[in-house]
């Protein structure tokens, strides 16, 4: 079969696919029309009793879906008698199995009321606070309302004595340290769900990445960061990864203490120099490719701003498990506007932060209430690129650390955002207007509504018309099993919706106890320094043995051109010599001479004769041979 034939094949069969779906789709809305159209017959047929036979037509033609006066009458009447399940998708089974699952026994945060229709204010949606440490998801679009859920979820931990830690991306959580106002608009939704709102504030801390914005500082050390997660949000791949981690060991081992960029950078330029690389000598090396990338990943990160996330003092997260004088928890909120640019540092701080908290605090079991609940927005953010060993540690993390007291909440767009392992640990669901604008949409639509216990609703389509604030909701009960799943209308936050003015939170962060003690950075010695003074003294060294050396070869120089001088000076006072002594016998043959002639001596050998000229003699003779002896 040629390609052509076979493209035509497969395209008549996607084409078939479609219409066989289009179909199913039909005969699915046609079967829940029949059954619409039994429940409106059996409500008829229950008014209609005792009625004459002449009306079998019309209760017939309500069976069929049709709508006739007489039908349009007994649809009235049967919605005075059961106005419960007239508008909405739930029958009176459904309700109150839904009333029921929902009547804890504990205390509880208020979600909602039940909408079938219309909210039911006397079907509240609950989630008991002993199992808000078996975590929870808020998901939704962007503007479903996701944000005032938290805020809800927040207050009411607060207020029942529950330590609250989140991030405020946006600034809108700030309001919590704000009452709230009121308006028409909102106390008639409060008390369609049977809300009695009043303003509240609520006692706060705003806190900042490394003083990034307004708020006690947060900072942590290189070495408390961690090599896995440093990776993370550096992007590297399995091999960087594990280098570095070669790297923490060496600087751990060595009592390198790696407190910020510069030390990291300094260990590593360190263990690929002259000096340092011998250091790992059977533990594989570093390669210096490798080292290159972790180096310029480093420069990168620090561009971003990085540098003053990593420091001492390093906060102490038991901070974020306070509570007010009047007992109420204080909610934490990690002001982050300043890095909403840099999305993988701050899901991994706050991933540290989670960590950090799971190795510090005790074992302490199911707890009536938890110590913490920590509220993980952007969610996705943190999984997005995640390595196999990263992902392990976030899965082990969310699983063990409820018995240490802490619940976590993770905020996101679709459920589909949260790796499987991790999703199935979170027994608290809340899921806002998901959106089916794309094929994507629609299957990300498709895969939340599988995660759903089965119930009285059409997910797929219930999803797709929530209103804003509204949410189907699941958690978790007393007993540990789901409860039914609830389309409900959530609770209006009792704080402010807008955010905090700034001169608020300013004055709120200057008036916390915190600021003296994390406010200023320190800088004490550590592996930059260590190292630089290390490397200084090898230097120093190295010169001290390099001048010694040049020293001894001078000296040496020297000595062999001492001893060609005296040799050279040696030679030419022999040469000097000789010819002296060639001259005074030539002298002396002529005086003798002339002493046969005359017996006296004449005037110029007296003159060559005396001391005087012979000096003279030797230094004319030792200049025109150019041997004049140095001294």
């Amino acid at each position: 079969m040629s390609d052509d034939a076979v493209k035509q094949a497969q395209e008549a069969a996607a084409v078939a696919a479609e219409a066989a779906k289009q179909l199913q789709a039909q005969a699915q809305a046609a079967i829940k029309a029949a059954e619409e159209a039994a429940a409106l017959a059996k409500a008829a047929a229950e008014q209609a009793a005792g009625e004459q036979a002449a009306d079998v037509p019309a209760a017939a033609a309500a069976d069929a879906g049709l709508d006739t006066p007489q039908t349009a009458t007994r649809r009235a009447e049967a919605k005075k008698a059961a106005p419960a399940t007239s508008d909405g998708p739930l029958d009176t089974e459904h309700i109150d199995a839904i009333r029921a699952g929902y009547a804890f026994e504990g205390p509880a945060l208020e979600m909602g009321a039940l909408v079938n229709g219309e909210a039911m204010p006397d079907v509240p949606v609950r989630i008991p606070i002993a199992m808000t440490n078996r975590h929870g998801l808020v998901a939704g679009a962007t503007g479903t309302g996701k944000t005032r859920t938290l805020q809800v979820l927040a207050e009411q931990l607060s207020t029942a004595g529950v330590a609250v830690f989140a991030a405020d991306i946006k600034g809108d959580l700030s309001g919590v340290a704000t009452p709230g106002e009121s308006s028409e608009k909102l106390l008639k939704r409060t008390d369609g769900i049977g809300q009695q709102w009043t303003p509240a504030t609520f006692p706060t801390e705003f806190f900042s990445l490394g003083g990034v914005g307004r708020g006690v500082p947060i900072r942590a050390t290189i070495s408390g960061f961690g090599p896995l997660l440093l990776s993370k949000v550096l992007g590297l791949n399995d091999t960087q990864e594990s280098s570095l981690g070669l790297v923490f060991h060496y600087a751990n081992t060595n009592n390198l203490a790696l407190l910020d960029l510069e030390d990291l950078r300094a260990v590593l330029a360190y263990l690929v120099s002259d000096e340092g690389k011998g250091e790992l000598e059977g533990l594989g090396g570093l390669s210096k490719a490798t080292v290159g990338v972790i180096l310029r990943e480093l420069i990168t990160f620090a561009d971003q701003g990085a540098d003053v996330f990593f420091g001492e003092p390093e906060i102490d997260t038991a901070e974020f498990l306070r509570t007010a004088p009047d007992g109420r928890g204080i909610i934490s909120l990690l002001e982050v506007p300043g890095v909403a640019d840099k999305p993988a540092l701050y899901s991994t701080f706050l991933m540290w932060l989670l960590a950090d908290l799971f190795t510090d605090l005790p074992e302490v079991g199911d707890l009536d209430k938890p110590k913490l609940v920590f509220f993980f927005d952007e969610a996705h953010l943190l999984f997005k690129d995640a390595s196999k060993d990263f992902l392990a540690q976030i899965t082990q993390t969310v699983r063990l650390i409820r018995s240490k007291g802490v619940g976590v909440f993770f905020v996101t767009q679709t459920p589909k955002d949260v790796p499987g392992d991790v999703l199935a640990q979170l027994g608290s669901r809340v899921q806002h207007q998901l959106r089916a604008f794309t094929p994507d949409d629609a299957k990300a639509l498709r895969a939340t509504v599988s995660t759903y216990p089965k119930s009285g609703y059409d997910l797929e389509e219930t999803l797709t018309v929530l209103g804003t604030g509204e949410a189907i909701v699941t958690v978790m009960n007393e007993k540990g099993a789901p409860s039914p799943v609830a389309w409900t209308r959530l609770r209006a936050p009792q704080a402010s919706m807008s955010p905090s003015p700034d001169a608020s939170i300013d004055a709120s962060v200057a008036a916390s106890p915190l600021l003296a003690k994390y406010g200023t950075g320190l800088d004490r010695e550590s592996a930059h320094e260590i190292l630089t003074k290390k490397l200084a003294d090898a230097a120093a060294k190295v010169d001290a043995e390099a001048a010694a050396a040049a020293k001894a070869d001078a000296d040496a120089e020297y000595a062999k051109m001492q001893a060609k001088i005296q040799a050279d000076a040696a030679k030419a006072d022999k040469k000097a010599q000789a010819e002296y002594d060639r001259l005074m016998k030539q002298t002396s043959s002529s005086s003798r001479s002339r002493a046969r002639k005359s017996p006296e001596k004449s005037a110029l050998e007296e003159v060559l004769g005396s001391r005087t000229t012979q000096t003279i003699l030797k230094q004319v003779i030792t200049g025109i041979f150019g041997m004049a002896k140095r001294k």
